[in-house]
C-alpha cells in the first residue's frame, strides 16, 4: 500500500514495562524500529532506567504523556489494572485516535470500546512468553469495522515478536490463550517431569536438567524448520515399532494423556474468560 506506515517510521507507545513489553520493544528494534520512536510508560522507576539501559528508548511515569503523539498504543498491564488504567487515557486516545492494542488477557474488545469511546481502532492480542526472544506466537482479532492500514499495522507490530495469525471471533482468543499463551508452561512442566524422572532412574540431577532443557529445544527447532509442521508424522518418525518411544506413548495412552490435555486446555480457557467477567467492568 503506497504511503503505509511502518513500525520502524511510527511512533509507539506502550503502557506497562514489564516482561511481555520488554519482548515486543525488543522486537521492534530487532526489525529496524528507531528507539527515538518507542515510549513505554512504567511507574516503577528502576524499571524504567532498565528499559532505557537495555534499549535505548524513552520512557515515563505518565502514561498520558506516553500516548500523546503515538501512532500506536500498546496496553500491557494487568487485566485487573486494565479498566483503572484506560479509562485515564480514553481522553488522550480520543484526541489522538491511535491504534490501540491490548495484550491482556480475558478483556474483551467491546469493553476496551466502552472505555475508550468511539472511534478509537481496538485490536486484542494474546503472545506467549517466547516472544521475549523473537520466537513467539500471536493470535490477533479485531471486528470488522478495523480498516485494512490499522489491520496491516497490528501485524506488523506483533509479527515483530515471532509468528503472527488472526483470529475469525473474539471467543477463538480463549482458545489462543489456552494454546499458545498457556502453552510454553505445559512444555516447560513437562520437561520438569522428564529431568525429575531421569534422576529417579539415576541421572545426577543437572544432566537430567540439560537433557530435559536441550530436548525440550531441540524438538522445538524441528518443528520450526518446517513450513507447515507436520507434527504427526513427525512424532511417527521418531516412534520405531516396538521400540522404546513406542512404550512411553503408548503409556501416556494409557494413563488418559491425551483427555488431561483436553481438560487443561479446557481450564485455561475458561480462566480468560471469567477474567473477562471478573476484571471487564
Amino acid at each position: 500500500m503506497p504511503g503505509m506506515s511502518t513500525p520502524s517510521s511510527i511512533s509507539i507507545a506502550l503502557i506497562g514495562g514489564g516482561n511481555m513489553a520488554r519482548g515486543i520493544v525488543g522486537g521492534l528494534l530487532g526489525q529496524g524500529a528507531n528507539p527515538t520512536q518507542i515510549t513505554v510508560a512504567e511507574p516503577n522507576e528502576p524499571g524504567r532506567l532498565n528499559l532505557q539501559r537495555d534499549f535505548g528508548i524513552d520512557t515515563t511515569a505518565d502514561n498520558t504523556a506516553a500516548v500523546a503523539v503515538a501512532r500506536v498504543v500498546i496496553l500491557a498491564v494487568k487485566p485487573q489494572l486494565m479498566s483503572e488504567v484506560v479509562r485515564a487515557l480514553a481522553p488522550a486516545l480520543q484526541t489522538g485516535k491511535p491504534l490501540v492494542i491490548s495484550v491482556a488477557a480475558g478483556i474483551r474488545a467491546d469493553r476496551l470500546q466502552q472505555w475508550v469511546g468511539a472511534g478509537v481502532p481496538i485490536v486484542r492480542s494474546m503472545p506467549n512468553r517466547p516472544a521475549l526472544i523473537g520466537a513467539g506466537a500471536t493470535g490477533l482479532y479485531a471486528d470488522a469495522t478495523l480498516s485494512s492500514e490499522n489491520r496491516l499495522l497490528a501485524e506488523q507490530v506483533m509479527s515483530s515478536t515471532g509468528l503472527c495469525v488472526w483470529v475469525q471471533r473474539e471467543d477463538d482468543i480463549d482458545a489462543v490463550t489456552a494454546l499458545s499463551g498457556s502453552g510454553p508452561a505445559y512444555f516447560f512442566r513437562l520437561a520438569e517431569l522428564m529431568a525429575e524422572a531421569g534422576v529417579a532412574q539415576g541421572l545426577e540431577p543437572d544432566v537430567a536438567r540439560k537433557l530435559a532443557a536441550q530436548t525440550l529445544a531441540g524438538a522445538g527447532q524441528l518443528v520450526a524448520a518446517e513450513a507447515q509442521p507436520d507434527l504427526p508424522r513427525m512424532r511417527a518418525e521418531v516412534t520405531s515399532k516396538g521400540g522404546t518411544t513406542e512404550a512411553a506413548l503408548n503409556c501416556f495412552a494409557e494413563q488418559g494423556f491425551e483427555q488431561l490435555v483436553a481438560a487443561a486446555m479446557a481450564a485455561a480457557a475458561r480462566r480468560s474468560r471469567e477474567l473477562a467477567a471478573q476484571f471487564g467492568n
